[in-house]
């Protein structure tokens, strides 16, 4: 067994066992002996006939667009590996209809040349107004000038809005939706200085939280309190709070989840559930130059009891939503894994992991309400591309490694190879999977673009 694994010398056939017996997501499907096997024996035959049932045309009532920021490929994997094992399925592998589309941004001043590594302000810019642009832009173009997004058009036709994320509300990918600034930086009053022509003492809209609190979609839940606390600088409410100006445009605020399950959706709801980005579920050996003992996941003890998970927060968006919905209109909701991304960054496997799964939960709570109202359109996709490869259980391999230990009860070994140890792990510039149920869900399949997803989801609600 030994020789099998390189130099780490582990014997992990009953040992594999009794720690997995303690994982989190082990503990409630044991791994089979057969697991393996079955990935060759439950084939479904010929399918031809269930993609033909899946593509449906027609106007969609709700959209719910889904991103795991940073997840790519080898994350879904990853996450599958370790929670499900390899023969497993995850909720967003069961989407009907599937491809891949590209992620490039461009050259600030200049769109007619790609920027072949992106970040997520210029990603989610892309599918939230159907035009690329800058690394670093929120809801600009490549000049700097603002573009309406689904978001804002939603609203403006009627349809409820929401807006949800484990990071801060002000992260780029739920600022997209909601705010327009050059820099994905400029998060509250007092951190304008590189947004000097948006900050409200130069007449411009404000910072993203002020800009947030402005467009005012029907739910807005994540992180960020911090952000809520800074002073206004100018126009109505100079030298009070932009949670005052919150309040004064009829949120009713909530920060646990206690508060969450207790919202009526009489007023719009704004949850702030941590000063900054959320906790994440689970936690483990960092990587490291020369990887890690086979170990798994435990529950990350930062974790805040009182803190909802991302499928609770996705189960009370949809639920307040459709109850709000005006004269038989629907909703657009987005809904962010936000640290898929950030564990990424940080060589954080088991952090990863966990955020990985708990997207995946949101997925499914997602596509149960999906099943029962067949006009909702559902789009689960990434940003980007990131950092972690699944390699051979090798120490010698390069950049920084850990091993866990999966549901099969075997070792998977993932690498971070983007930057050097230390310091923050980088993006790729790969396609990365959409995914589709729904109307107008067949405009996923084959190779598209992040702006596609604009159009698809404009056509699907009639957006004008």
């Amino acid at each position: 067994m030994s020789s099998k694994f390189g130099r780490r010398g582990i014997a992990l056939g009953a040992v594999a066992v009794a720690v997995l017996a303690a994982a989190p997501f082990a503990l409630a499907e044991n791994p089979t002996p057969d697991a393996g096997a079955r990935g060759t024996e439950r084939s479904q035959g010929d399918r031809t006939s269930d993609v033909r049932d899946a593509i449906r045309g027609g106007r969609a009532k709700n959209v719910i667009l889904f991103i795991g920021d940073g997840m790519g490929d080898s994350e879904i994997t990853i996450g599958r590996n370790y929670a499900k094992g390899a023969a497993g399925r995850l909720a967003l592998d069961e989407l009907p209809l599937t491809g891949a589309y590209t992620t490039y941004s461009v050259t600030k001043g200049d769109p007619s040349k790609p920027v072949y590594n992106p970040e997520s302000a210029a990603t989610g810019t892309a599918w939230a107004t159907g035009s690329k642009s800058y690394n670093g832009a929120i809801s600009v173009d490549a000049y700097g000038n603002p573009l309406p997004t689904l978001l804002e058009l939603a609203a403006r036709n009627g349809l409820r809005t929401g807006d949800v994320t484990t990071a801060e509300v002000q992260d780029a990918t739920p600022a997209v939706q909601g705010a327009h600034v050059v820099n994905r930086d400029c998060k509250g009053p007092q951190s304008m200085t590189q947004c000097p022509t948006n900050a409200k003492e130069n007449g411009g809209a404000g910072s993203i939280s002020e800009q947030l609190v402005q467009t005012r979609p029907d739910v807005l839940l994540g992180g960020g309190r911090k952000f809520f606390t800074e002073t206004v600088r100018a126009g109505e409410f100079k030298g009070r709070t932009v949670l005052d100006q919150a309040t004064a445009a009829g949120y009713e605020l909530v920060t646990d989840a206690a508060g969450l399950a207790a919202a009526t959706g009489r007023k719009p709801l704004l949850g702030l559930f941590a000063e900054s980005t959320m906790e994440v579920q689970l936690s483990g050996p960092m990587a490291r130059v020369g990887g890690t003992p086979p170990s798994v996941c435990g529950p990350n003890p930062n974790l805040p009891a009182t803190a909802p998970k991302l499928a609770d927060m996705t189960r009370k968006a949809i639920d307040l939503l459709t109850r709000q919905s005006r004269h038989g209109k629907g909703f657009f909701l987005q809904v962010e894994g936000a640290s898929i991304d950030k564990q990424d960054h940080a060589a954080n496997p088991c952090g990863q992991i966990g955020e990985t799964i708990g997207f995946d939960e949101a997925v499914a709570a997602g596509m149960a309400f999906a099943r029962s109202n067949r006009d909702t359109l559902v789009i689960v996709t990434a940003d980007h591309g990131h950092t972690s490869q699944i390699i051979g259980n090798d120490t010698r391999s390069p950049g920084q490694t850990a091993t866990v230990v999966t549901k099969d009860g075997q070792p998977m070994t993932i690498n971070y190879g983007t930057a050097m140890p230390g310091a923050s792990q980088d993006h790729t510039g790969t396609q990365v999977r959409i995914a589709g149920y729904g109307p107008q869900a067949a405009n996923v399949v084959g190779v598209t673009d992040q702006t596609d997803v604009f159009r698809t989801i404009s056509r699907a609600l009639n957006l004008r």
